[in-house]
This record gives C-alpha cells, sequence and structure tokens, in this order.
C-alpha cells in the first residue's frame, strides 16, 4: 500500500501540492521507492505515520538515496534549500582537503563550492549574477566541523529556556549568562541549563546558589542541572513552582537539588509543560547555538527510551516522537544545521523486536543534504556489552546490510563487542559495512586492530573533560591515529560532555581536565589531527553521498565554512576554549554571523 492511500484511509486533511525535493518530511518517511513529497503532513500526522512505518509496513532493504536528486559519486543526491552565492576573501582558509591547501578565496554557487584559490577575479568568473561577496580580514577559517556523536535532538527538545553554561568558568559567568538570556525570553518563564557542564568547570568548584540566582535574574525561575540526574538548584521561584506539586523534590533552603529522584521530579515537572511549539523553539536555539561554535553537520544517536517517571534523566527521551519537532523545521524550511539521525534501541529479548521493525521499515541514509537518516546505535540493546540479546540483534543488522554503532566505556567492554562483531562478521560480511564503537576510552592496540580487519572505526571524544580522572583517562588518541584505524570525533554532548568542540580539542591537545590536571599522559595529537578528525575523517562516518560532499573545502562539495574569532593554530592552549565561530556558513548561505566582519 501506498503511503498516501495510508493517509487516506486514517487521517484527514491532506493538503496535495506540488512534488518538491524539500518537503523533509516525505524524505524521512519515505516508502519503498514511492513519491511521497506530494503530502503535506500534520505534526500529528508525522506522529502517527511514524507509529505505522515503524510496525506495519512490508521489508525493504533496497533503495535510491532519493528522488529528482543529482549524483553525488554512486549515490544520488537530494539538494536541501540553503543554496547561497557567496564569496569568501583575503582569508586563512584552510581546505582540509588531501594536500592540505590553504587558501585566501572560495567562491560557493548554488550552495556548491566552484572556485578554491587565491584570486577573486577568477571566483567572480565562475557567477552568472554577482554573488555576495565578505572580506574575511585576514581571520583563519575552517571547513565546517561535523560531528559524528552527540546528542543534538535531546538539546532541542529541553524544557524551558535552555541555556548552555559550557563556556562559563566562574559563578559570574553563569550569573552573566543568565541575564543576558533574560533579556531575550519572555518575563516569567523558565531558565534552564540540563547537562553539558560540570561544576569543576567553574573557578569556586560549585552550583550558583538560590540568593545568587534571585539577585541575577529576580523575574524569571532556574532549574540547573548537570549529568544525567544532577545534582541541581533553583531560586526562590523555582522553588515555589516545584514545592507546590502534588509530589515536590526535596530541595534545600539555598535551592539544592540532590542527584536521582529529586532531580528527576523537578525535571519531569518542567517536562510535562512542553508543548510542541516549544519544542520547536527549543530545535531552533539549539541549531544556533550549534553554528555558533562552529557545527555544521551532527550525526545524532538518539536517547534513553522515557518512562514518564522521576527515573528519567536529562538522556531520555519518547524515542517515537522526539524527532518530529526537528522534521518540522526542517520542513518549513528553517533548518540551519545539517542533521544525521542513528536510531538508537534497548531491546531486552531475543525477538528484539523494537530493531527488528526498525530494520524492516526504515530507510538508511535516506534523506536530502539538510537531514537524512543514519544507522542503528549507539544503544541496540540492554546488555550493551555482549550477550544474548546482543548478539541477536548484531546479527540482524548485519543481514539487513546496516551500520551499527555501539559503546564502549570501560576495560572490557569493547572486547566483547568486538568478539561479538568478528562472530557475526564469520556468517554475514560487515566489512563493508562501517561497524564503529564509540568513545574507547580503555581500548587496546589488539583490539583496535581486530576492529579495523573487519572493516570497522572507532569514534573518540573528549568527555573525560569534564569530570575524568587520571592516570589514564584515554582515549588514546595517539595510539588510536597510529593504528590507522578509520577514526573520527564526536563531543557526545551535552549530557555528560560539552558539545563545543573546541573544548573537545583543548582536551585532546593537552590530556587536561576541566580542573587543570594532566589525566590522558602521552596521548595528546596536534592541531592539525584533531581538526582532521572533525572534517575530513568525519566523512567516513557519514558515508553515503555525505562522504562526496562534506569535511573538506574543494570544488563540488556543500559550501559549509567557519570563520573562528582566532588563528586556532597559533593561540595558546588555554585559549583554544575561547574559540568561537564570528561567521558561519551552511550551504553558502550565512547562518550565523557576529557582526565583525564586513562585506
Amino acid at each position: 500500500m501506498a503511503i498516501g492511500a495510508v493517509c487516506m484511509i486514517f487521517f484527514t486533511p491532506i493538503d496535495i501540492r506540488p512534488l518538491s525535493t524539500t518537503n523533509i518530511t516525505s524524505a524521512f518517511y519515505g516508502y519503498g521507492g514511492i513519491e511521497m513529497a506530494d503530502v503535506r503532513l500534520t505534526p500529528l500526522l508525522k506522529l502517527l505515520l511514524a507509529f505505522i512505518l515503524s510496525s506495519t509496513l512490508v521489508p525493504q532493504h533496497n533503495f535510491a538515496i532519493g528522488i529528482n536528486g543529482k549524483q553525488a559519486g554512486k549515490y544520488r543526491r537530494i539538494t536541501g534549500p540553503l543554496q547561497g552565492d557567496l564569496i569568501l576573501s583575503n582569508g586563512k582558509i584552510h581546505t582540509m582537503n588531501e594536500g592540505g591547501d590553504v587558501v585566501s578565496v572560495i567562491g560557493i554557487k548554488d550552495g556548491v563550492i566552484v572556485y578554491v584559490g587565491e584570486n577573486q577575479t577568477e571566483a567572480l568568473d565562475k557567477f552568472d549574477n554577482a554573488p555576495s561577496v565578505i572580506d574575511l580580514e585576514g581571520h583563519t577559517a575552517t571547513p565546517g566541523l561535523i560531528d559524528c556523536h552527540n546528542h543534538i535532538v535531546l538539546l532541542g527538545n529541553r524544557p524551558g529556556y535552555h541555556t548552555p553554561l559550557e563556556n562559563a568558568y566562574s559563578i559570574d559567568d553563569v550569573l552573566g549568562t543568565y541575564q543576558s538570556r533574560a533579556d531575550e525570553i519572555p518575563q516569567g518563564s523558565f531558565i534552564t541549563t540540563i547537562g553539558g557542564f560540570h561544576p569543576n568547570q567553574f573557578s569556586e568548584r560549585r552550583l550558583p546558589t538560590l540568593e545568587e540566582l534571585d539577585q541575577a535574574v529576580p523575574g524569571h525561575p532556574v532549574f540547573v542541572s548537570y549529568s544525567f540526574a544532577g545534582p541541581a538548584t533553583t531560586n526562590s521561584l523555582g522553588k515555589a513552582f516545584f514545592e507546590s506539586l502534588a509530589e515536590p523534590p526535596l530541595i534545600g533552603a539555598n535551592g539544592s537539588i540532590s542527584s536521582g529522584e529529586n532531580n528527576g521530579k523537578a525535571l519531569l515537572a518542567l517536562r510535562k509543560q512542553l508543548t510542541f511549539e516549544d519544542r520547536k523553539r527549543g530545535v531552533h536555539d539549539a541549531m544556533e547555538y550549534a553554528a555558533t561554535v562552529g557545527v555544521t553537520t551532527h550525526l545524532d544517536q538518539g536517547g534513553f527510551p522515557a518512562t514518564g517517571t522521576p527515573s528519567d534523566g536529562a538522556a531520555h527521551e519518547d524515542l517515537y516522537a522526539m524527532h518530529l519537532p526537528w522534521l518540522s523545521v526542517y520542513d518549513e524550511e528553517a533548518g540551519i544545521i545539517r542533521l544525521r539521525i542513528n536510531f538508537l534501541h534497548m531491546d531486552d529479548s531475543i525477538e528484539v523486536s523494537t530493531l527488528q521493525q526498525r530494520l524492516l521499515n526504515t530507510f538508511k541514509f535516506f534523506g536530502n543534504d539538510m537531514l537524512r537518516t543514519g544507522g542503528i546505535g549507539e544503544f541496540v540493546t540492554t546488555d550493551y556489552a555482549g550477550g544474548p540479546f546482543f548478539n541477536e540483534a548484531a546479527s540482524r543488522v548485519a543481514k539487513a546490510g546496516w551500520r551499527l554503532e555501539v559503546h564502549s566505556l570501560t576495560g572490557t567492554d569493547f572486547q566483547t563487542q568486538i568478539q561479538a562483531f568478528e562472530s557475526v562478521n564469520a556468517n554475514n560480511s560487515v566489512e563493508d559495512l562501517r561497524w564503529v564503537i564509540a568513545h574507547v576510552p580503555q581500548i587496546t592496540l589488539e583490539y583496535l586492530q581486530r576492529l579495523k580487519k573487519i572493516g570497522g572505526g572507532v569514534n573518540l571524544s573528549g568527555w573525560q573533560y569534564l569530570a575524568g580522572v587520571g592516570p589514564q583517562a584515554g582515549p588514546p588518541f595517539k595510539d588510536i591515529l597510529a593504528s590507522e584505524i578509520p577514526a573520527g570525533i564526536g563531543a557526545d554532548g551535552m549530557q555528560i560532555a560539552p558539545l563545543n568542540p573546541w573544548i573537545h580539542a583543548y582536551y585532546a591537545t593537552t590530556g587536561k581536565n576541566a580542573l587543570g590536571q594532566q589525566i590522558n599522559p602521552g596521548q595528546q595529537i596536534s592541531r592539525q589531527e584533531l581538526l582532521h578528525l572533525y572534517t575530513r575523517a568525519n566523512q567516513w562516518f557519514l558515508g553515503g553521498a555525505d562522504e562526496q560532499l562534506l569535511g573538506s573545502l574543494e570544488v563540488g562539495r556543500l559550501g559549509d565554512i567557519v570563520v573562528l574569532n582566532n588563528d586556532y593554530f597559533t593561540i595558546p592552549d588555554e585559549e583554544l576554549k575561547e574559540l568561537r565561530s564570528i561567521l558561519t556558513v551552511v550551504g553558502g548561505s550565512v547562518v550565523y554571523d557576529e557582526g565583525i566582519l564586513g562585506s
């Protein structure tokens, strides 16, 4: 049965309109090669259709990447709405191409790079109509960064007016950040920060108090929680709200809220207030924040299934609805970053029923330049380190020809995971599927080689920066690069790690945590190597059409560029954490401009 027929039978109204290659919902929920772009889906329709697609449709595994697309290598490319005409000149533009070229001029036409070199006049010759021209005034620029492992979809679904604190280094910084946020939002609305930071990064090594928050933002309730499940703090308005609940959390006189159940009660109460429009606003905020730190492409790794109880933490969400506000924003052609979506599963039986339906009825690498599905991960079963459920799930993923990503945090889990991969590979080759193990703080050279032999890779993270301790916190960056296994980097933000890539750059190149302690001795890598991980190397983790389009600045690739406030390659180590974008370009369109550069 065609999707259009499914919609007609189950839902009304439907707005029939001309075929469009930018109807992202259609691409995301496409079925069996049938064009779906003539149906306009309401948010409710999207939600119900998602359930239908995950449970009732016939198996489909082989399909075109899209419809009415352009060729990108062997893949069909579906263009997105960001297709600007732009020339950037007078910069130090690190192309991250195979030769490591640094140029001063780059030209982007219809969102695609048409010129890379030194001559603005030659660049202008590539255009039929006059493009916008921006003088970079000698600033350093890089390709738009790719984060191959994060949780930005969760960030977009945060309750309240979420406000990142990963760039604050004192209580005064926190209070100033909140004061600035209060100036932008409606009076009386909740200011929240949920994950992505740690008191270790503040000079005072603590959270702000109720009194300090009252003085900074007297007109707004505040909820500040770190890690997965707190602890947290609030102010007087927040305390009054939480204590009015039928089952209130315990709150100290200074605003403190303990981790676990009390933190969960407060978070659940805030989540119950969320509307779909609130979530869409959160999506816009998450996109805008990502643009300010220069991350233009994100491979999201999902979240834990929500229970709707105080046991839920920062990483829990409704896995069947969390993408819908994002889809709505993209469907309105308002997306300003590129999103790639992995699907997390936590099956706890040998039938692996939710995974099985995903493999039967969802399309991998399906969508357009702005939004595309990915693989399975970063969990597939509850016995994540290996066991009967894990082995069954991995076998089914291999048979379906999907990519799989799992994560490793201990000195033994990667061993059992790779052993399971090898067992699956003996019966169904995974050597071309690019299976991935993430984080790998304690992985060994032996197991790196074993994973490499079956076509796998590892993605790394500086998540230990916030609260990691020595003597060898990992990951072993230097050893991993020496092994020549495919390796990239993902922030794992924003629960137990920052999203800001420059903080991860600091950790990878210095080995120091937020307290300034050396916790990863002998495993530091160079700044060039780190930037390679965040750009060209991360192409491998995207795969498909993206591999030919993102990660380096070359003619024929998409025009995603970040212009930095300082020279990444020459500033002192401590200033790496202060790097940010002053101009972010996606598809030749300026999506963030701090207003420093002239034209």
